[in-house]
Order: C-alpha cells, then sequence, then structure tokens
C-alpha cells in the first residue's frame, strides 16, 4: 500500500464492544509464550492456525493503537486496491467465510470506513472505500508497518524470503481443493 499524503486522520478508541476477532477470542492480549512453551503438534493444519493465531495477534497489538484489527486493515486495504467488490470476490479474495466476513463488513459500514449499494443484481452488495476509510488505513499504516518490520526482523531477510514462497506454495496448493 502507498503511503499517503492525507494530512488530517483520526484514531478510533479500540471499542471491545464492537470488534470482531476472527479465530482469536480467547485468547490473551499479550503474546507471553516463548519458543520453549510450544509443543510439537502432529499435523500440518494445527502447525498453520497455531502460527497464524501467533502472528494475527502481533498484527492486532500493533494495529489497536489506530482502534483497528488486521482483518478490518486488510479489507480496507483491499478495498483501497480494487475499488469496489461484492461480498463474494472479497469472500473469494480473504478465502474467508461469509458469515465472518458479513460481521466485519458491517462493523465497518458503521464506522462509516465503506458504503454499501445495491449492485445490477438486487441481492447484490457493493462495497467501497470512504474518505474516512482512507484515513483509518493511514492512522493504521504505521502500526502494520510496524509489526512487519517486528516479524521481518525475527525471520531474516532469507528466512522471510522463504516464509512467503512456501505460504505462496501452501495457498496454491490448498486452493485445489
Amino acid at each position: 500500500m502507498p503511503k499517503s499524503g492525507v494530512v488530517a486522520c483520526f484514531h478510533l478508541p479500540f471499542d471491545e464492544k464492537s470488534h470482531v476477532d476472527v479465530d482469536t477470542p480467547t485468547m490473551p492480549r499479550r503474546m507471553e509464550e516463548t519458543a520453549d512453551d510450544l509443543f510439537e503438534l502432529p499435523c500440518a493444519c494445527q502447525n498453520l492456525r497455531r502460527v497464524t493465531r501467533m502472528v494475527t495477534r502481533l498484527y492486532d497489538e500493533e494495529l489497536r493503537k489506530a482502534g483497528l484489527e488486521i482483518t478490518q486493515f486488510g479489507l480496507l486495504t483491499a478495498l483501497a486496491v480494487v475499488g469496489e467488490a461484492n461480498q463474494k470476490r472479497l469472500s473469494l479474495g480473504f478465502a474467508l467465510d461469509s458469515t465472518t466476513l458479513t460481521r466485519t463488513l458491517a462493523l465497518l459500514e458503521k464506522r462509516g470506513w465503506i458504503t454499501v449499494r445495491r449492485g445490477t443484481d438486487r441481492r447484490e452488495r457493493l462495497f467501497r472505500l470512504t474518505p474516512s476509510g482512507r484515513q483509518q488505513i493511514s492512522a493504521g499504516q504505521p502500526h502494520w508497518e510496524r509489526a512487519e518490520r517486528q516479524l521481518k526482523s525475527q525471520l531474516g531477510r532469507t528466512g522471510w524470503e522463504k516464509m512467503r514462497g512456501i505460504v505462496a506454495e501452501l495457498t496454491h496448493a490448498a486452493a485445489v481443493f
């Protein structure tokens, strides 16, 4: 996401009642585990889910400072890239179930970060970023960058590149199912 020239941005406080957590509702706010606390898991799915929860926590801790979660930031930035999309396109692009996506989109609309209009088919709803949503991306961008830097620092350049390659391969392999 390119850096924005927005001069005035605002920060919304994190609202415990209206935030939408994906797959992390019972996890502690701060990551207290160490590598020694983690035990070997027998399958790829369990290992991937664990690492995803841990990485999500890292990004959520940073983005919370801008009143966002990584799922919200991801949807906002996706809409910034595509311009306008229906729920099916967003669901497929994120490989996210419709129920979770519906809740997150409703929250983004409630906060005024996206607008919704009917498509050519009256059942279709099209989502678009608002100026307020763009400001929220700008507010979250430095926090997202900090989380990225922290993860990159832990992995190192070679580890970062390997991770990206493996994730891409896993994504393509899983998409055939």
